[in-house]
């Protein structure tokens, strides 16, 4: 691993590769323009819309694609810590009232658990019953 002008040479059995190191300033200075872009497609959309991917999963697939495309230019990997932290950002200003209600599971009334418990069981029995009547009638059927 050398580095010469700014740049990372790798070499690997006589072979060098160049790339550029990761620019973080200008990927930082570029990034916000991504959102910004983001942020007025999401004022078309009704607010009481916004944790219904359906209503604006274009603007955020250009948004994502925007800052993959920043990064690059950058010379930077993506997503990468500082972008992921940047999305991150946008996700609290438009999604953070999106929390996925759990579904609280109760048990259904005695009455009702008790019944659905007694059928099966009354239906076993009876067909224990009819199988060892029949078996010993077996020679008149």
């Amino acid at each position: 691993l050398f580095l010469v002008n700014g740049l990372m040479t790798l070499g690997f059995a006589g072979a060098r590769q160049q790339t550029e190191l990761c620019n973080e300033s200008l990927m930082l200075e570029k990034l916000p323009a991504c959102g910004k872009f983001f942020e007025e497609m999401m004022k078309k959309v009704d607010s009481k819309k916004w944790c219904n991917l359906t209503e604006f999963i274009m603007y955020y697939d250009n948004f994502t694609q925007c800052t993959e495309r920043e990064a690059n230019n950058a010379s930077c990997f993506w997503p990468n810590p500082l972008a992921e932290g940047f999305i991150t950002g946008i996700h609290k200003q438009f999604f953070s009232n999106c929390t996925s209600e759990k579904v609280h599971w109760e048990d259904p009334p005695d009455e009702i658990l008790i019944t659905l418990i007694l059928i099966p069981v009354m239906l076993t029995c009876a067909m224990i019953t009819l199988v060892v009547w029949c078996s010993k009638r077996s020679d008149i059927l």
